[in-house]
């Protein structure tokens, strides 16, 4: 079923993960109108749990989100199946279009689409991604403690990564791949106890249903259970193009951003991010907690344009 759009919102809230889902939240409670098109594939889809959120650790990804969707449309907010491909200024604010021929105009954009997780060309990889091929000790490593952990390298941050999974077992394996370890960080991954294998991957050696061990282009394994990688994380901005914004380099060499201050503006007036779109590294409290920030900014911009066009109309 199409669901029916109105012509114009004060909002549009484009992705429907967490931080979307909150600045929606944060809106519709503030009596605005507001529409989230969410395109439904969210970076933790694979994985079968959400850990680290407060009061709800532990929850399928899928559940909390129903929950969120819910509780943005009991306050007469809206939650609509869509993928934005286009939005350009108009005269009085954005003109959004999607991918099916809908069309609506906003006062504000939120942005919230997430970003895409490029895992290196290794075989086995992504067939294993969010179940025992992992990126993030904080989501995911509790349930693999005391595992045999295998940590690929991919770049400037995977021996912080290695170090981090290495406070979770004691049996954990550095795999150089293509890169090279400085006698800093040699020194460091030898006084924890970590092996540091040196050699290209060439992919991993599954079982039915899990991880035998990394095969090395030598054609020798070295047996694990769990293999964690650092991904490079691209920001979803193809649709911002019209607006003349598009997502840069982040600073710590993870991948690529939208950039905003403090309050969640990104550099073209009108326009909010928040979430992983712009905080590569933010967990889903996180992203949840920056939605409502950039939601009630949002809210309070529009307070202060009625106050001003109010006095324009009815002068002292």
């Amino acid at each position: 079923m199409t669901e029916k759009l109105e012509e114009r919102y004060d909002v549009v809230v484009v992705g429907g993960g967490a931080a979307g889902l909150n600045g929606a939240l944060m809106l519709a409670r503030s009596r605005r109108s507001v529409v989230v098109v969410d395109s439904g594939s969210p970076r933790n889809a694979p994985a079968e749990a959400v850990h680290g959120l407060f009061a709800r650790d532990g929850v399928p990804p899928a559940e909390l989100l129903e929950r969120g969707r819910a509780e943005v449309r009991s306050y007469g907010g809206q939650v609509v199946h869509g993928e934005v491909v286009g939005a350009e200024r108009v005269e009085d604010g954005f003109a959004v279009t999607l991918a099916d021929g809908r069309a609506m105009r906003a006062r504000r954009l939120l942005v919230t689409t997430g970003l895409v997780d490029e895992l290196p060309d290794v075989a086995g990889l992504r067939e294993r991604w969010g179940r025992d091929v992992l990126h993030c000790p904080y989501c995911h490593g509790w349930e693999v403690r005391d595992r045999a952990i295998g940590v690929l390298a991919t770049g400037p941050m995977s021996v912080h990564q290695v170090l981090l999974f290495r406070q979770l077992s004691e049996d954990v394996v550095y795999f150089a791949h293509r890169t090279a370890l400085s006698a800093e960080d040699a020194a460091k991954l030898a006084a924890r106890g970590v092996r540091v294998v040196v050699g290209e991957v060439a992919g991993l050696e599954l079982g039915d249903d899990w991880i035998r061990g990394v095969r090395l282009a030598d054609d020798s394994v070295v047996p694990r259970e769990v293999v964690a990688v650092a991904t490079r994380m691209v920001a979803r901005d193809g649709f911002l193009a019209g607006l003349g914004l598009r997502a840069v380099d982040h600073p710590s060499g993870m991948g690529v951003h939208v950039p905003v201050d403090a309050a969640g503006r990104t550099d073209v007036p009108g326009v909010w991010a928040a979430g992983n779109v712009t905080d590569l590294s933010a967990q889903v409290g996180a992203s949840a907690a920056a939605g409502a920030h950039a939601g009630a900014q949002i809210n309070a911009d529009l307070v202060v344009e009625e106050a001003e066009r109010a006095v324009a109309r009815h002068p002292a």
